[in-house]
């Protein structure tokens, strides 16, 4: 593949196309998402995720063992999807909403330090306080895992239901 060549599909109606500011602000407001992964037999396999956004990656806190952590060990490949709430514009019946889908490649973080890092920066996304967040970790610290997303590509659409 040529430098100019990427392996990602240039969006059809760029009018719409979100800029990468607009796609970062969404992946850091909105609460979650749907990463999917290549799972048993072939067949995608995508589920709901509370995520963070941090330094140009997203972080996943799940268990130590499973259907996704099976799958992404077997295929690092994902993707990713997060839709905001929408606005209804006055006099206007269709909802306008914003969606973000990335593609990138994931991994089990293996580091403890580096996972109980990743995953206070959720929980201080999620819990009310930093104190509810360390108070989480002692019950259930030593049994998280903590995937990291790396983000190959990335893109923003504005869309209006019709």
């Amino acid at each position: 593949m040529s430098e100019n060549q990427t392996p990602f599909r240039k969006m059809r109606r760029f009018k719409q196309q979100l800029t990468d500011e607009e796609c970062i602000e969404l992946l850091q407001k909105e609460p979650r998402g749907v990463l999917s992964v290549i799972g048993e037999n072939g067949y995608p396999y995508g589920f709901p995720m509370d995520f963070v956004y941090d330094e140009g990656k997203l972080y996943f806190h799940c268990a130590k063992e499973g259907h996704k952590i099976d799958a992404v060990k077997a295929c690092d490949k994902v993707s990713f999807s997060v839709i905001d709430e929408g606005v209804r514009k006055d006099g206007d019946w269709p909802l306008h909403f914003k969606s973000v889908i990335l593609f990138g490649r994931i991994r089990i973080l293996q580091d403890r330090e580096e996972i109980l890092s990743k995953v206070r920066l959720l929980g201080l996304k999620y819990f009310p306080s930093a104190v509810d967040v360390e108070e989480e970790l002692k019950h259930s610290g030593n049994r998280v895992s903590c995937l990291e997303l790396t983000i190959d590509h990335i893109t923003g659409k504005r869309i209006k239901e019709s």
